[in-house]
């Protein structure tokens, strides 16, 4: 159906004509359906996080119920999520395209159903077996997943101009579903949230009761929720169809393979601290209850993310993204300096805790500003690599695989949920201590602030941005 002011077409909840460049398009009509589109976006992949991340929190309740496995066999649960995400991370990046926002938004969300539940059951049987809980830990990359997919449909709805904040809102409200179940969770399973049909308690040795249960069924009527609001308040954009070979044209893309290196660095680390950060404190610092301060730093950097996408708009995303990673460099090396050694055998935990904080805060900061970054290199690109298209075939273009490199280095991003709490498992499992991990990450982030500074932000750089 056509609209009264001529300026959109509709087929069903699918957007025929979608130009969010036109200012006069933006202001009259666009710029309403992308907000509406967003909002609705955010609790959809919010509910991915927190079902990606659960597990973070489950294997350090799960000794008090009586699952006697090992600090290495718990961080491996911790993160198993991470690799089967940031895999399903790489064919979700090219989901949007080829089934419509709407639909996979709706069908990612749903398929969340399968780890919330398996969860729910398998944890109130102490006998449940180890491979079990693997397999559980490797569905739970359905949540990781989802979030390729979220990015790339939501670059499609929002111009060049707001972009930036468009995506950072997104992602970084969207991340939030880290902090909110490492904050909700540890109070749901201390109640009978759904009475009997929730299972009973698990009796822990003082007496005590957990239902760690909740962990899993808590996100079940929220998921439930949030995916009827996408199947009916979502739409398509006709523009955005493509074949998977038409997006896997970014392969070729020199700087798609930049930005991936530039994005694990941010997100890849945000991601994979937040899968580590409660374990890691227990091991380090027994003597705290982790669960009470694990879920600040993912708050922390889901709220930079959200709060700071402006900037890299104003300022250039290649210019904060190298600010942000000089500033991760000096707080990985506030983390080692109060980890407790043997000059100092309980170390320091306030001053490990607030630099921690730091870095989640520069993660979030970095997530926003590497994001803002691509649709900057793609539209610069695109001209010099295709000199023959007309001004709209460019404006396309640029579109799509802006949104396809977005997707694909959010996918290989990823794999720090993975590599961060292994390489943690790793250093400790032998040296004792997890600062050999740290020490490379420090180092990795060197290379990436190089990186940034001789493609992006230096003067007469090849692509400034």
């Amino acid at each position: 159906m056509a609209s009264t002011d001529n300026t959109i077409t509709q087929s069903g909840r699918t957007l025929i004509y979608w130009r969010p460049e036109d200012e006069t398009f933006w202001c009259k009509r666009g710029k309403a359906i992308a907000r509406r589109n967003l909002w609705i976006s955010i609790p959809n992949l919010l509910l991915g996080f927190a079902v990606w991340l659960v597990w973070s929190v489950v294997v350090a309740k799960m000794p008090a119920v009586g699952f006697e496995f090992s600090i290495g066999e718990r961080f491996w649960l911790a993160a198993l999520p991470g690799l089967s995400g940031a895999t399903l991370r790489i064919f979700y990046s090219f989901m949007i395209p080829i089934f419509g926002g709407r639909l996979w938004t709706t069908l990612s969300t749903l398929s969340l159903l399968a780890p919330a539940l398996g969860i729910g059951f398998a944890v109130q049987n102490p006998d449940t077996s180890y491979s079990t809980f693997l397999i559980l830990a490797l569905l739970c990359g359905f949540g990781g997943g989802n979030f390729a997919s979220s990015m790339a449909n939501i670059a499609y709805f929002y111009p060049k101009k707001s972009k930036g904040n468009a995506l950072a809102l997104n992602a970084g409200l969207g991340n939030l579903g880290v902090s909110v179940m490492q904050f909700a969770i540890p109070l749901a399973i201390t109640a009978s949230v759904f009475g009997a049909i929730g299972g009973d308690a698990q009796v822990l040795d003082d007496g005590s009761k957990l239902w760690l249960q909740n962990a899993g069924f808590f996100w079940v009527p929220f998921i439930l929720v949030s995916a009827i609001a996408a199947w009916f308040g979502m739409n398509d954009i006709a523009d955005a169809k493509a074949s998977l070979v038409d997006q896997l044209t970014i392969l070729k893309r020199f700087h798609n393979w930049i930005m991936c290196i530039l994005y694990t660095g941010t997100f890849g680390s945000f991601i994979g601290y937040a899968a580590g950060f409660p374990l890691l404190m227990k091991t380090q610092f027994p003597e705290i209850d982790a669960l009470s301060y694990a879920f600040l730093g993912p708050l922390v950097g889901a709220l930079s993310r959200a709060g700071t996408g402006w900037i890299s708009d104003k300022f250039g995303g290649g210019r904060v993204t190298f600010w942000t990673f000089l500033g991760m460099i000096v707080a990985v090396y506030g983390v080692l300096f109060f980890l407790p050694s043997e000059a100092n055998l309980t170390g320091n935990f306030w001053g490990f805790f607030t630099c921690f904080m730091a870095l989640f805060f520069l993660t979030g900061v970095g997530n926003a500003s590497t994001f803002q970054m691509i649709p900057t290199i793609m539209q610069k690109e695109i001209p010099r690599l295709m000199p023959n298209l007309d001004e709209a075939e460019l404006r396309k273009v640029s579109g799509r695989e802006s949104a396809a490199i977005i997707a694909f280095t959010s996918a290989i991003a990823a794999y720090g949920a993975f590599f961060i709490p292994k390489a943690y498992g790793t250093s400790i499992g032998m040296t004792g201590a997890p600062n050999g991990a740290l020490w490379a990450f420090l180092i990795f982030y060197v290379v990436c602030l190089l990186v940034t500074w001789v493609f992006y932000s230096r003067k007469n750089a090849p692509v400034p941005c």
